[in-house]
Formats: C-alpha cells, sequence, structure tokens
C-alpha cells in the first residue's frame, strides 16, 4: 500500500487551495452542528458525493477539527493523483490482501495524537439525493481497535443555491466515540444522522 506523507511545500499548498477554492466557488458555507473537543484523534466519516468531498472536510478540519490530514482513497487513483499521497493520502486497494495493511494503517493513524483520518465508507461517489447511504466493509474493525475515548465526528456535505448564482455549502456534524459502536451499528447510526440532515437542510431552506 501506499502511506501518507506531508511535504514541506505540498501540503500548505494543499490547505491554502481548498480556501481558495471554496471561497472562489461557494456563495457561503455554513457548519451546522457542534464539535467540543476532547483533544483525542478525530475519525471522520463522510458522505461522497463529489470530488469537492475532500476540500469541503480539509476546509472543516481548518475551521473547526484542526488536526494533521489523513485520508483514505484507492490506490489506483493515488497512482494517478500521486500528489495527495504528500498532502496525507494513503491507498486502499479493494478485493486485495493489502487491505488489511489500508486497516491496520489508518488504525495506527488514529491510536497518534494530533491526527485526523477522513473515510467516506461507501466506497465510491454516489447521488446527493440518495437517502440511504451503505457502507462498505472495513470501519467496524478499525472502530473496534482504536481506543474507545477516540473521537468520530459524521459529516454530511449538502449545497443549495437557493436565490444566488453561486451554491450555498451546509456542513453538518454530529460527534460520537469510538465505544459508542461497540453496541451501536455504525451504518444504521450514520442513516438516522442523513434523515435528520436531509430535514433540518428542508428546514434551513423552506
Amino acid at each position: 500500500m501506499i502511506i501518507s506523507r506531508h511535504h514541506i511545500v505540498l501540503y500548505p499548498m494543499l490547505k491554502w487551495l481548498s480556501l481558495f477554492l471554496i471561497k472562489r466557488n461557494f456563495n457561503s458555507v455554513k457548519i451546522i452542528g457542534a464539535f467540543a473537543d476532547s483533544g483525542k484523534p478525530v475519525l471522520v466519516v463522510a458522505n461522497h458525493v463529489s470530488w469537492w468531498d475532500g476540500i469541503w472536510v480539509m476546509h472543516l478540519n481548518l475551521k473547526t477539527i484542526k488536526r494533521k490530514f489523513h485520508f483514505m482513497m484507492l490506490e489506483e487513483q493515488l497512482k494517478i493523483h500521486w500528489y495527495f499521497q504528500y498532502s496525507g493520502g494513503y491507498s486502499v486497494k479493494k478485493k486485495s490482501r493489502s487491505i488489511i495493511d489500508s486497516i491496520n494503517y489508518s488504525i495506527e493513524l488514529l491510536n497518534q495524537p494530533g491526527n485526523m483520518v477522513l473515510m467516506f465508507p461507501q466506497g465510491r461517489i454516489q447521488s446527493l439525493y440518495q437517502n440511504k447511504v451503505v457502507f462498505e466493509k472495513g470501519i467496524e474493525r478499525i472502530i473496534h481497535n482504536i481506543s474507545p475515548d477516540i473521537q468520530i465526528l459524521f459529516v454530511a456535505n449538502l449545497i443549495d443555491y437557493l436565490s444566488d448564482s453561486k451554491p450555498n455549502l451546509f456542513i453538518h456534524l454530529k460527534k460520537f466515540v469510538a465505544k459508542d459502536f461497540h453496541q451501536l451499528n455504525i451504518e444504521g447510526e450514520y442513516n438516522k444522522f442523513y434523515e435528520q440532515v436531509l430535514n433540518t437542510q428542508k428546514a434551513e431552506t423552506s
């Protein structure tokens, strides 16, 4: 597998580029929900609806989470977009024995103070208008092998134009800790959260 690195030039460039692209392409950004930071590492579980997703979560990290940014992406895509390796990207290869290495590497990152790991458990980009998010396998193993007090942040990114020429970005949050999912099903809980987000979004924009 390909492990992540944080290049002295490329990583700051990605952070700057994320802020620049959002400022240029979006009318506004609204973060909805609280993140009461305990100081522990953070696993971000987010919906995967476009190529913007990583940029949106980077924006959230810079404004709210404030950790060293890591994210899992498909190995074939990381080989094409090699520069992401030097901005916190690491690989996963589906239907391969190396997926265990990727899971173990995620656990290793989340057991180090100051880290944030972004995962899209859908495994692929899906329509923003899906009512249900289906998780691929692997995230449960990560959660059961990290410290029970590590923070888990559900994120759902939605956009609405309303009366503006540029879209408005709404970043919805809900915080848990890892031990919450020793009894609860993470896919089921994320879908409850996502349903609430859609209802909140309708109320916000009506």
